[in-house]
């Protein structure tokens, strides 16, 4: 459910199959970079109760919404994406209440990184755990999306930092390490391009999932950043639309797949591997992307 799942969400720029390939330019990461910044900042405030720790708590109306048993999902940039130099980043949040469930349950199915091909039906089409340690987990992914003539196919590597506040409350981020795209995808050739390079349909991203166990149950929200291509402007009027109801659809259900993978644990840990136990500490993690 991590960042890579986000990733066929926000991802999907319909224009980069009309337009020419692009390649990550300095000063687009040099923006994505700053972005994540400012980001951190709320992330730092929510952990030391400077904000509500949950999004959701913003409103009562939400609140209730999400009580009740709604997915609810909203924009974090304005209109749901930024425009930057050469570039854009997509921001949205949402959140589901999962009956039931403990914080040891959530964790049981956000690291079976192995079965996310099962959980995540059909956008995730391969999953692999490649590192796991008290602090952090590593796993590879390969996520595919169709929309009307738009084909993407991205294989990530991610990492993932989960950090609990205390025995009700935690927060996980993931980050990508390397994002490529798979040219040719399903078809006969196909082919592996460097990182920062094709469509332009990801080259970035990062997700915050933070849980809070109460009312017999776990409350999950997800936040999903995305960096891609622009959209030409002469076509913005066409494709942001439908980025934005892809990036709705897909977060929605994102989340549901989540708590119906929890539900039938009924609280309990499930099989847990060392990928399913959080590190216990205040301090904010924000995973480190060599060559970033």
């Amino acid at each position: 459910m991590r960042t890579s799942i986000i990733a066929a969400i926000v991802l999907t720029a319909c224009a980069a199959q009309i337009i020419q390939a692009a390649e990550l330019q300095p000063v687009t990461l040099m923006a994505w970079d700053a972005y994540l910044k400012i980001a951190d900042i709320h992330m730092q405030d929510r952990a030391a109760g400077r904000l509500p720790f949950l999004w959701m708590n913003e409103s009562s109306d939400r609140a209730s919404r999400v009580r009740r048993g709604e997915v609810v999902i909203a924009p974090v940039a304005e209109r749901g994406a930024e425009g930057v130099p050469d570039g854009m980043v997509h921001d949205w949040i949402g959140a589901v209440f999962i009956p039931g469930a403990t914080i040891g349950s959530l964790q049981t199915i956000l690291h079976d990184y192995d079965n996310y091909r099962r959980v995540y039906r059909p956008v995730v089409a391969s999953s692999t755990t490649l590192a796991c340690s008290d602090t952090s987990q590593e796993f590879q992914m390969v996520w595919q999306r169709k929309v009307l003539f738009v084909s993407a196919a991205v294989q990530g590597h991610y990492r993932t930092h989960d950090v609990m506040l205390d025995a009700k409350h935690g927060y996980s981020v993931s980050e990508t390490i390397e994002m490529r795209e798979i040219e040719g995808y399903g078809r006969t050739g196909q082919r592996l391009l460097p990182a920062d390079t094709g469509s332009g349909f990801i080259w970035r991203m990062r997700s915050v999932a933070r849980y809070e166990e109460r009312d017999g149950g776990v409350y999950l929200e997800l936040e999903a950043t995305a960096l891609t291509r622009d959209v030409p402007a002469s076509l913005g009027w066409l494709v942001n639309p439908v980025i934005n109801r892809l990036s709705i659809n897909s977060l929605t259900t994102t989340l549901r797949q989540t708590r119906d993978a929890v539900i039938p644990l009924r609280g309990s840990f499930g099989t847990l591997t060392a990928c399913a136990v959080p590190n216990r500490g205040p301090a904010i993690a924000r995973a480190q992307q060599p060559g970033r």
